[in-house]
């Protein structure tokens, strides 16, 4: 039997798991197997909002032990179990997610149709709305989600048991469709957005009474402004954040005093330093909610929901269509095999509005940007198949001109 010093027989064998690296639920598989959970009652919260509840301190993750009750005791070894000294990050439980589920051997989840709240009609209307975007950029959206088959129940339903596993990052892709759209309507490139935007200024301008159309240079100004403070507040609060416990682990409970004596002197010091440094009031946990950024339609004209893209379009005999005609794929040529990405992204290779965008987008989902190039990567190449076939060929020509 363990002793009391070394902890439970769960501690010490998870040790030796671990140090045979066949570990299989940890502090953030827990998490994917929570999101597994959500995924399968089809609930509308995708792994980026969970990730932002445990962020916010409303669903345990870092000293989770110490929302245990008392009769729950650790020591020793148990302390391995529960000690979690990073944000846990989208990629890594993602793709707990698939770990888990291939190991539960789990069939395949509930379909995603049109009126489940993780398909990506429904998910880029969200996130039109987080993003300050107008409302009329959604037909946009459904049209490439349509053209891309990404609507599609076989697509979108998790099957973790199929040969080829759908694994569907929802709310990554969502947020994907979103950027295609900007690059369709206008084409970031650092030129033709901004003379779009003169025009729109303009129009607006002789025409105040009318349905203002969109001014994609006012909505950067209006957004950078937003993101930037949203941004400084939350590394500000990372920076802060304490990552010792209200209630500490102690390896048995001969220590247990001592340490209950240790932080409650580093609770007091802290709070003598805080008076020092912040005389501000500690602000209060906020409640859950879905969305970071609060656009109200006040009279500066913060809110873009209702403007028209009137000013991007133009008529063509019966129908609408883009006044731009040219499209950039974000990537031209994907990484090998052996690579572990399917593409790569510098920033240096892109322009400004467009690395303005992926960041804002990525900030949203707390995801790194290369994450969500490489989604817009790949529903451009589900998209623009025959611009791919061609830049293909021209790859493949040109090699045989250097033999």
């Amino acid at each position: 039997m363990s002793s009391v010093c070394s902890g439970s027989l769960d501690g010490v064998e998870y040790s030796l798991r671990k140090a045979k690296g066949t570990v299989k639920m940890t502090v953030p598989g827990t998490l994917a197997l929570c999101s597994l959970s959500l995924l399968w009652q089809r609930e509308a919260i995708t792994l980026s909002d969970l990730l932002r509840l445990v962020e916010e301190g409303h669903v345990p993750c870092v000293n989770a032990f110490q929302h245990f009750p008392e009769e729950m005791k650790l020591y020793g070894r148990d302390k391995g179990i529960f000690a979690v000294e990073s944000w846990p990050t989208y990629e890594d439980i993602y793709r707990k997610m698939v770990e888990v589920a291939t190991f539960l051997d789990l069939p395949r989840f509930p379909d995603i149709t049109e009126d489940c709240y993780l398909h990506p009609n429904i998910l880029c209307m969200k996130y039109l709305m987080e993003a300050n975007l107008p409302d009329e950029m959604h037909n946009f959206t459904c049209q490439v989600v349509k053209m891309a088959g990404l609507g599609e129940v076989d697509f979108l339903t998790f099957d973790p048991i199929a040969k080829k596993k759908n694994t569907v990052k929802y709310d990554v892709q969502a947020v994907a469709v979103i950027v295609i759209v900007l690059k369709l309507l206008f084409l970031l490139d650092d030129n033709l957005e901004w003379s779009l935007s003169a025009v729109a200024e303009t129009h607006n301008e002789e025409n105040k009474e009318d349905k203002p159309w969109f001014d994609f240079r006012k909505w950067y100004h209006v957004v950078k402004k937003s993101f930037d403070e949203k941004k400084r507040k939350l590394e500000e609060a990372r920076a802060k954040y304490v990552w010792k416990s209200e209630k500490p682990l102690y390896h048995s409970s001969i220590d247990r005093s001592v340490a209950y004596k240790r932080r409650e002197m580093v609770v007091n010091l802290q709070k003598q330093f805080s008076m020092l440094v912040d005389s501000t009031p500690t602000v209060t946990r906020k409640s859950p909610s879905s969305f970071q950024f609060n656009w109200t339609g006040d009279a500066d004209g913060t809110c873009f929901h209702g403007h028209s893209l009137q000013g991007a379009l133009e008529k063509r005999g019966q129908s609408l269509t883009t006044r731009n005609a040219l499209y950039w794929l974000s990537t031209q040529r994907f990484c090998r095999s052996y690579c572990k990405h399917v593409t790569t992204y510098e920033e240096s290779n892109f322009s400004l509005s467009y690395q303005f965008i992926l960041n804002f987008f990525s900030f949203l989902l707390r995801i790194n940007v290369y994450f969500l190039h490489e989604e817009v990567s790949l529903i451009e190449k589900r998209l623009f198949k025959t611009k791919y076939s061609k830049a293909k060929k021209k790859s493949s020509r040109s090699r045989k001109v250097r033999k």
